[in-house]
Parts: structure tokens; sequence; C-alpha cells
């Protein structure tokens, strides 16, 4: 049965587009159409695979004005922002591009009485679930790496920016992509399920909430199919004693309002030790009053909409129940009376285990302050979470700074005096309840492949 998903501008409320699902026959026949080309698409060598990789990227930052608008319409990205996610894309592509042939070269081992290979080939059609907080880069990241490998493409995007999902496809098609090697699949999610268990489907790989993660991973298991999985975090970044405050305030008010508080890897909680807590408190709280909501379509603004009205309402109801349980509001914390789905800067001070703010994510522009006593008491709150996607450090002493990250943080990412996000050539993934897998760097080209050992007697 099909339906109807709109597509709706978060900054107005106002509708943009309307798509329709479309049937379980025809969502048979695009699994099969997707399967069929990856009996070809295998065939071809790294070096062909890697020209139309790479004309996506050009193609991408060809369009980069027209696409930054498109995102910033469906989900509310402030357009100057927009750009980034696109040159991002451009970077996988050129490094996928660049590196399969090596990352999955053929791999010589010893072998008693002869000679022994260790192979690394595709294995099919991967199916991806993929959220909307960067409709073009999700998709890239576990696209551009499958197909490297040799592996054909199936995309269900999150509704609400299927015109992305709609201009990536036909990207993909002028880049020279032979037909049915990348496919967008406009269904209902009760269709995912078909998809997930057809015997041509042999991989899932999903970015979103923990909760549906779980779902997706329950639901492969079944079936015996590999998954991979990017979830949620409440990443810590921590202020130690020997910190440049000026420096650690910068990084942190933009880990938390870039791409509007809406991002995995964004700084989350901010866990200060006792000797500096009021220093950077005060720092940070007047550089965040600086952030005003605004209309995400002019340059200037820093901050635009929640993507959904739904989620902006959940996390409003995580901040009134953080302060219930007793955090305090230093800004922010209401919801405004605007057309759209804005949220202000929102600051939570006292802020303790129990609370949605310490123990949950906030996925908008919500810090959470916490205190701790000393290095250890910082280290261990860092670590006092279901989650372990990444998180930060600040202090003068980088080889303190790298031996905690590196020894006594439960994450898959560590940024030092500073903030980044994902980088094309290092792996990008977590821990615990932020999922397992890997992506960029290489990695993500290996997590959907057949490593075959050919033994070879002589």
């Amino acid at each position: 049965m099909s339906q109807t998903v709109t597509t709706i501008n978060p900054a107005t409320g106002q509708e943009i587009r309307r798509f329709d699902t479309i049937s379980d026959a025809d969502l048979q026949h695009k699994i099969e159409q997707t399967h069929a080309a990856f009996e070809d698409w295998k065939h071809w060598s790294f070096e062909a695979r890697a020209v139309p990789i790479r004309k996506v990227g050009e193609l991408l930052m060809a369009n980069k004005d027209r696409l930054s608008r498109l995102i910033t319409e469906e989900m509310g990205k402030p357009i100057a922002q927009a750009p980034g996610e696109l040159e991002l894309c451009q970077g996988i592509c050129e490094y996928s591009a660049d590196h399969a042939a090596e990352v999955l070269a053929d791999e010589a081992r010893d072998l008693p009485g002869g000679r022994a290979l260790v192979t690394h080939q595709p294995v099919g059609v991967i199916f991806g679930i993929q959220p909307w907080n960067f409709p073009f880069y999700q998709v890239v990241r576990y696209t551009i790496a499958n197909l490297m490998a040799g592996n054909t493409v199936l995309l269900k995007h999150a509704p609400n920016v299927w015109g992305c999902a709609e201009a990536l496809e036909a990207i993909m098609r002028e880049a020279g992509l032979p037909k049915n090697v990348f496919n967008v699949l406009y269904i209902r999610d009760d269709q995912a399920s078909q998809v997930t268990e057809h015997r041509l489907v042999r991989g899932v790989t999903f970015t979103g909430s923990a909760a549906t993660g779980r779902k997706i991973a329950a639901d492969a298991g079944q079936h015996l199919k590999k998954t991979v999985l990017e979830l949620g975090s409440n990443d810590a970044f921590l202020v130690l004693e020997d910190a440049d405050i000026d420096k650690a305030v910068d990084a942190c008010v933009t880990g938390r309002i870039n791409n509007n508080g809406q991002t995995c890897v964004a700084a989350k909680r901010f866990v200060v030790v006792d000797a500096v807590y009021d220093k950077f408190r005060n720092a940070y709280l007047e550089k965040m009053k600086q952030i005003e909501f605004g209309d995400p379509r002019d340059e200037n603004t820093q901050l635009g909409p929640v993507a959904r009205e739904d989620l902006r309402d959940e996390l409003h109801a995580q901040v009134k129940e953080s302060v219930a349980k007793g955090a305090s509001c230093l800004i922010g914390g209401e919801v405004p009376d605007v057309a759209g789905w804005f949220y202000p800067v929102t600051i939570l001070e006292n802020v303790e285990p129990g609370m949605p703010a310490y123990d949950g994510e906030l996925f908008g522009p919500v810090a959470s302050l916490i205190r701790a006593k000393d290095e250890a008491d910082a280290i261990r709150i860092a670590n006092d979470s279901v989650y372990g996607l990444g998180g930060g450090i600040f202090s003068e002493d980088e080889a303190r700074a790298v031996q905690i990250a590196r020894d006594h943080f439960d994450t898959g990412m560590v940024s030092i005096n500073g903030y980044y996000i994902a980088q094309p050539n290092l792996p990008f993934g977590g821990v615990k309840d932020s999922g397992y897998g890997r992506e960029h760097g290489g990695f993500g080209m290996r997590e959907f492949i057949n490593s075959k050992s050919l033994m070879i007697a002589q």
C-alpha cells in the first residue's frame, strides 16, 4: 500500500514536497536489480571503479550551492555549514578511490608445503538505513566504501530528507555509475524488514538511535546478516587544570552548536575539574549567550532549527526533566514563540546521574556542565555512560592528554585541545551503546567483504 510522505521545512513548518512510497512488488524488483548490477560491478577493477567515484565528489562540489540550499531547506542546517558537509563527501570519494587497491590488495601468507593468499572479495548488496542530520555525508560514508569494495548499495534515507536522497541518486548516475549500482528505496518503515530478510541482501548498516539499532541488529541477526551500527552518544569533553581555557571554551561552543547541536559526535557533557570550573563556566556562559537562533538561509546564522517538531519537543522534555531532578538552567530552556522548530542555546548546571542531561543524549543545542573533583574523577565521569562514540580532552600537557585518551577513554574517538568530526583517513565508530564497526580510513571497505583464504600446495 502506497503512502504519501511530506518533507517539511523546519525553519517555517511549511510543506516542501510530497513523495509516494513504492509497493512491496516494486521493492522486491529494486533489490533484484541491485543484485543484478552487482554481478557486473564486482568484476570492475579498482581503477575503473575509481573513475565514477571521483566524479561523484567532483559533482557534489560543482553543485554545492544548490545542494547546500536543499540541505538547509530540508533539515535546517545553517547555510554557511552546508558546503563543509559536501567537501567532506568529496574527501571521502577521493580517499576511497586512492586507497581501495591498497586496502583490499591480496596478501601473501606462509603455508607449509605451499603458499597462501588472503583475498578480499565483495559480497553483494548492502542495505543502508540512514538519518537526516548529515543528509549527504551519512550516505556517502558507507556507500562509497562499499562501492569501491565492489558491493552494490540500497539506501533507505530518513523521510524528511528524501529530496537530498533523490539529488544524490541523480549525481551517482551523472557520475557514470552503472544503473542500479546505487538505488534509493522510497519505502515505509515497516517495509525495511523485507529488505533485511531478502536472500540477495548480504549486510545492513545503520546510523541512528541505540533503541532502533538494537531492533535492526536483532532483525538482521535472525537472518545471519552482518551489521555495522553507528549509534548515539553523550560525548564528554574534559577540561583539566592546565587547560588553555580560552581555547577550550571556543572549541566547546563550536562542539555544542555545530549542525544545530544535532551531531552524534557533538560535545555534550562538559566535565571540568574543580580548580578551573568557575573560570570555564563563566567564560563558556558568556560565549554561549552570544549565539542566537535565526533563519538558516542567512550566511551569518550560527544556529538554525531542530530538524523536526517531535525532536524539538523531545529535547525540551529532557531539559524539563533534568531541571525537575535538580539541574539548574543558566540560559535558554524555553520553547520560543516563533514559527518553525527552533530551540535556544541552553546550559544546564549541577547535572548529575539520573538526569537525561547526564545519562542520555540531548540532540540539540543543550550543554551539560559537570564539576569533577580532579583529573581521576573527570575520567571516571567521562566513562560513566552507556555510550562510547567520541569525546575530548583539554590540557596543555599534550603527552599526558594523549595517554589519557589512549589508555583511559572508553570511546572510539577522542579530540585533544580542539573539536573534530569525521576525517576521511581515520576510523569512525564507537563502542558500548554507540555501536560497532568502523567506517573511513579504509576500515569501512573491509566491513562487508569476504576475506577468503587460498591455500596452494607446491
